[in-house]
C-alpha cells in the first residue's frame, strides 16, 4: 500500500474517526481515538476548512414517496471535447433535480437519481440520449440504465467510506480496538410517512444545511429551536434521515473510483454470501437485485484495483455466476470531473411539494 503524503498519523486517525462514527461530538470522538480534546478540534478544523471532507444529511426517500435508485452510464465520443461535454451535461441533463450524483470522464460518465417511479426515470434517459445525440456525443451505444426499485433490491452500501479508510489508514490506527461498523441497510423497504407543512419545511432545512445549528435552522423556518430539536430527533428515531461524512479522496491521494456493472447468470441463486464475497472493503456503494448489481469502489493504487478485480472476477467465474466477463469502468481522479456532488436538497424539496428558489 502506497502510504499517504498528504496527511500526518493524526490526521488519518481523526479522518477515519469522522468518517465512522460522524453523529459523536468532539469529546466523544477524541475519547475514541485516544487524543486529547483540543488536538482533535484542531485537526477536524483544519480538515474541513481544507475541504478534506464533508457532513451530510441523507434523507431516506423511500419512506416519503421515491419509489427507486436509478442508476445511468455511457460511453462518449472521444473526439468531443470534454470541457465542452461537461458544460452540455452540467446544463441541459444534470440539472434534473432527481440527480444527486454524477461523474464525467473524458470517455465514460454515470450518474446516481431518485425518482418517485420509472416513468421519471425514463424521461431523464430520453432527455439525456436526445442532447447527446442532438450534439454528436455518444460513441455507438445508447446510454444504459439500471434500475433499483427499493421493494425488490437491497442497497447494500450507499457510500461508506469507513472499511476504506480503516485499512488505508491502518497503519495509523495501531493500537486502537475500532471496526468498522456494520450498518442496517439502506432504503429498505418500510412504511412511508406523512410529514405536516412544519417538518416539511425543517427537514428540508436539515438537508441543505446539516452543520447549522438548531437556532439557524429555527431562524430560517421561524419556528423556535427547541421545535426544531424535537422535530430532528424524530426524524432520527423513525429513520427518515441518516447523517454521513463524505471524504475528498481526490485530496486524500487516492486515484481510481471503479464502476462495476454486472448481471448475473438466470441460473444463478444470489444470496448475501454472493454479494458479501463482491463487497470487498474497497466498496463504496453496492445495490444488487436477483439478476443484476452494482458496484462503485475507490482504490489508493492502481495495482490494489488489479488485485480487488482478480479477486472478484475469479469467485464469479468459480461460481458460475456470471455468463460473461464485465467490463470495470475506471475514472482517474485527476482526469474525472464531479458534475454533481451528492445534492440531495432539489430531490427533496421536489419530493415535498416546495419548488426550487
Amino acid at each position: 500500500m502506497a502510504e499517504n503524503k498528504n496527511l500526518t498519523p493524526n490526521e488519518e486517525r481523526v479522518l477515519y474517526g469522522i468518517v465512522q462514527f460522524p453523529e459523536k461530538n468532539d469529546k466523544e470522538l477524541a475519547a475514541l481515538l485516544q487524543m486529547k480534546d483540543s488536538t482533535l478540534t484542531s485537526i477536524k478544523k483544519r480538515l474541513e476548512q481544507n475541504e478534506f471532507f464533508s457532513y451530510h444529511f441523507i434523507p431516506q426517500l423511500n419512506r416519503l414517496g421515491v419509489e427507486l435508485l436509478g442508476i445511468i452510464f455511457t460511453s462518449f465520443n472521444p473526439t468531443i471535447d470534454f470541457e465542452e461535454r461537461v458544460r452540455i451535461t452540467k446544463d441541459k441533463i444534470e440539472s434534473a433535480q432527481e440527480i444527486f450524483y454524477s461523474v464525467g470522464a473524458p470517455e465514460m460518465g454515470f450518474s446516481l437519481s431518485f425518482t418517485q417511479n420509472y416513468s421519471n426515470f425514463c424521461a431523464i434517459n430520453e432527455k439525456r440520449t436526445e442532447t447527446f445525440g442532438e450534439k454528436g456525443l455518444l460513441e455507438k451505444e445508447f446510454p444504459r440504465e439500471v434500475i433499483f426499485p427499493f421493494q425488490i433490491s437491497s442497497i447494500d452500501e450507499f457510500f461508506d467510506y469507513s472499511r476504506l479508510f480503516y485499512h488505508h489508514f491502518s497503519h495509523s490506527l495501531q493500537g486502537i480496538t475500532l471496526q468498522p461498523s456494520i450498518t442496517k441497510p439502506w432504503f429498505s423497504p418500510q412504511s412511508e410517512i406523512t410529514l405536516n407543512d412544519k417538518e416539511k419545511k425543517v427537514f428540508i432545512a436539515l438537508i441543505e444545511n446539516p452543520k447549522a445549528t438548531m437556532q439557524e435552522i429555527g431562524e430560517k423556518v421561524d419556528l423556535s429551536r427547541h421545535t426544531v430539536a424535537r422535530m430532528k430527533k424524530k426524524f432520527f428515531n423513525e429513520d427518515l434521515i441518516r447523517i454521513k461524512v463524505i471524504p475528498n479522496l481526490k485530496k486524500i491521494g487516492f486515484k481510481l473510483l471503479v464502476f462495476y456493472h454486472l448481471k448475473f447468470s438466470p441460473t444463478a441463486k444470489i444470496n448475501k454470501d454472493i454479494i458479501q464475497q463482491l463487497n470487498s472493503p474497497s466498496t463504496l456503494f453496492c445495490a444488487h437485485r436477483k439478476f443484476t448489481a452494482v458496484i462503485i469502489s475507490a482504490y489508493p493504487e492502481y495495482s490494489a484495483y488489479k488485485e480487488d478485480k482478480v479477486r472478484k472476477l475469479t469467485f464469479l467465474k468459480e461460481n458460475n455466476i456470471l455468463n460473461y466477463t464485465p467490463s470495470p469502468r475506471k475514472y482517474v481522479f485527476e482526469q474525472m470531473q464531479v458534475i454533481k456532488d451528492f445534492t440531495f436538497y432539489d430531490i427533496t424539496k421536489k419530493i415535498l411539494g416546495f419548488p426550487l428558489e
